[in-house]
């Protein structure tokens, strides 16, 4: 199984020296950096030899993965590009990666500096671990890898720290989560499976479809499954809200005004549609500069030397 290394690429509206600062600082490093939880550099002897480091990432259940490093520095005097290798593994047999090798490289432009990364690792556990690896494990890693980038760039650009800009990520994500379990819920359960459970009876109780109850029922519990596919696939567009608090309203309005006596009901179309307005408004106002890994080229333009994986 080839592994191809994973590439990202980003241009990034600063100067040379700010984005070498925040990307060889690890205190700076690691605030931004999904991979990494903290980062320590070790003395050396002398500037020419090579920056060991230790790194540790938090993985959740109170687990984490450690390993070191090594990182070199130089600087291309006719071009003014900037170039940082690196070399890192663990021996922790919790680790996937057993070791890997890469670069960072900076070219300064008119626009910005282009900051480019491309590395590559070795995996533990034998085929199972390639699998795994190939799956899974390096498309999420590619991933962080964009996603961290996009982080550094709102960062450097529009001046947002870190902290704040995955705040507002994680509300972003929750809320737009919440909305897609709610929209397939409502309409998986009560009108695909358990259609006896009252949404008949209601539909049944208006008179307007004169015995062709079940299917329409059917057809709404598929469309608010498709809502709520549709809110994960749309969740960075404003207009996106906008439609479903339209939908929102005239369903639970509907429902009002042929039964008011669901506004007395503990969990009836106001709570509901309220809840369900509310992770709206939450997500529509958290759109704005949150991460996006799809801002990040993946793939070089040209034929790149790559990392070694053998």
């Amino acid at each position: 199984m080839k592994r191809k290394p994973i590439y990202v690429e980003l241009t990034i509206g600063t100067d040379l020296d700010t984005i070498w600062k925040h990307t060889q600082t690890p205190e700076l490093h690691q605030q931004w950096d999904l991979r990494f939880s903290e980062i320590t550099y070790l003395p050396r002897r002398s500037a020419e030899e090579p920056q060991q480091f230790l790194y540790r990432t938090r993985i959740g259940f109170g687990l984490d993965i450690s390993g070191t490093g090594a990182t070199r520095s130089l600087i291309r005097p006719a071009s003014g590009e900037r170039i940082s290798t690196l070399k890192f593994g663990s021996g922790q047999h919790l680790s996937l990666i057993r070791e890997g090798s890469g670069y960072w490289k900076y070219t300064e432009s008119e626009v910005g500096v282009t900051f480019l990364t491309q590395y590559g690792y070795q995996t533990r556990f034998g085929a199972a671990g390639r699998w795994f690896d190939a799956l899974l494990f390096r498309p999420l890693f590619g991933y962080a890898t964009a996603w961290s980038f996009d982080l550094l760039r709102i960062w450097l650009e529009l001046r947002i720290p870190p902290a704040v800009t995955i705040q507002r990520a994680v509300l972003h994500y929750f809320s737009v989560l919440m909305l897609a379990l709610l929209w397939g819920w409502q309409g998986l359960v009560p009108k695909l499976l358990y259609p006896e459970g009252g949404e008949l009876a209601l539909l049944q109780a208006t008179g307007w479809l004169g015995g062709f109850e079940r299917p329409a029922l059917a057809l709404l519990g598929a469309a608010q499954i498709t809502a709520g596919g549709l809110a994960l696939w749309l969740h960075r567009r404003r207009w996106a809200y906008t439609a479903q608090i339209t939908v929102l309203v005239l369903l639970a309005a509907a429902a009002l005004i042929h039964s008011p006596a669901l506004l007395q009901a503990p969990f009836g179309p106001v709570t509901l549609s309220g809840s369900m307005i509310g992770f709206c408004l939450l997500a529509c106002r958290s759109t704005d500069g949150i991460p996006q890994a799809g801002r990040c080229k993946r793939r070089p333009d040209h034929s790149a030397k790559e990392c070694d994986e053998t």
